[in-house]
């Protein structure tokens, strides 16, 4: 009996667990991306040197193909073609409207606030310069609106250096457009949820940490990250809310939000994919026992997902990024005498000697699985 095929919308190292997936369940898995980078040529069955954003040209060779779904857990850019295929295949997704709102923070912050729901207040900025008068107060983020990674992304705390953010911005924005936003003052947080036919299932919390001012390059994410259980509840309401607005009714969703000193949510960010830097793909089946890239397959081709499939007593896991000598450091001495507690690493290189300023500068990663968070947090020297 012929594998079902599954297409795959891009190739780096976040979808490798997608790929590995895919094959473990037997479908036929065909990627398509650059070949720049594509990590994962090697274990794909077909890999076709294809930009992700070319999607005519691979609607062409997937009407071929003829796959039992689409998908894609690690890019906001993949998030277009995905649904765009699988619009034209008549496969599971969502909307191109949602696909189109989910992946420019302007429009996604413009929808936010016609429905009331809480997010940061934001200016456009385009190519031509700023707006007059700005009429925000400093301090102010400034971000591309189709990025991720904190790539382009500087806290500004006067009018000086607004326009070199904003220059910066603008050269990494792939539209050549930029908001200008709010500072929030508060814990950060992201979300996984999973969606299916239009509901929403809430699967992990996870705690970010950062290098803080100018670029809030991520350094580290812990899961189940440390919330009260009613603000929790709270956010949870709170993003399914803003879930029904993205119109995303398929798929995972991953959402960055913050919580203020009078426990306010404040909406960042949601992206219509898994959360990255193995947040979804590691982090939620070490600490709560989900299987959310098996989800993510399962609703592709039509399935309803599992979601009773979880450990029973919940566990904490913690994703370190290297940034410098002492993390390099860090990680040798669990190696020595935590070995048990390492769950998997990677992509370890040279440290770069100047300030990390987006997450692509990073030197490599490790992943610790422990029984309970303050064992994780102790691990790697924090509290």
């Amino acid at each position: 009996m012929k594998k079902q095929a599954l297409i795959v919308i891009g190739a780096n190292e976040f979808q490798v667990p997608l790929v590995e997936k895919a094959r473990e369940l037997e479908y036929e898995t065909h990627v398509f991306a650059w070949e720049e980078g594509a990590v994962c040529r090697d274990i794909a069955d077909y890999f076709y040197p294809i930009s992700i954003t070319d999607r005519e040209e691979i609607l062409k060779i997937a009407r071929k193909i003829k796959p039992a779904g689409v998908i894609s857990i690690g890019s906001d850019l993949a998030v277009i073609t995905v649904n765009y295929l699988a619009a034209r295949l008549g496969l599971v997704g969502n909307s191109l409207y949602s696909a189109q709102i989910s992946t420019n923070k302007y429009e996604m912050r413009t929808a936010f606030r016609q429905a009331n729901l809480p997010c940061p207040d934001f200016r456009l900025i385009d190519k031509n310069g700023i707006p007059e008068p700005l009429n925000m107060k400093f301090p102010l983020i400034i971000k591309p609106v189709d990025r991720s990674g904190s790539r382009g992304i500087n806290r500004v705390d006067n009018r000086e250096e607004l326009d070199q953010a904003i220059s910066l911005a603008i050269r990494e924005s792939f539209g050549g457009h930029v908001i200008a936003e709010e500072y929030i003052n508060g814990h950060e947080y992201s979300m996984e949820m999973i969606s299916y036919q239009g509901e929403h299932y809430f699967l992990a919390i996870t705690e970010k940490f950062t290098t803080g001012a100018p670029n809030y390059v991520e350094t580290m994410h812990l899961q189940p990250g440390r919330i009260e259980l009613s603000t929790l509840n709270k956010a949870i309401e709170t993003i399914k809310s803003a879930l029904d607005v993205l119109n995303i009714k398929n798929g995972a969703s991953h959402s960055e939000f913050m919580v203020d000193g009078d426990d306010n949510i404040i909406i960042i960010e949601i992206g219509a994919r898994m959360g990255g830097d193995y947040i979804g793909s590691d982090l939620v089946r070490l600490s709560i026992g989900y299987d959310f890239t098996r989800m993510v397959i399962d609703i592709a081709v039509g399935n309803k997902p599992d979601l009773m499939h979880h450990q029973t007593s919940n566990r904490a896991a913690l994703v370190k990024f290297i940034l410098s000598q002492r993390d390099l450091e860090l990680f040798e001495e669990l190696q020595k005498f935590h070995s048990e507690k390492i769950y998997s690493y990677g992509n370890l290189r040279s440290v770069i000697t100047q300030p990390v300023q987006d997450s692509s500068q990073r030197s490599g990663y490790f992943i610790i699985s422990c029984p309970n968070r303050n064992e994780c947090l102790s691990l790697v020297g924090e509290h």
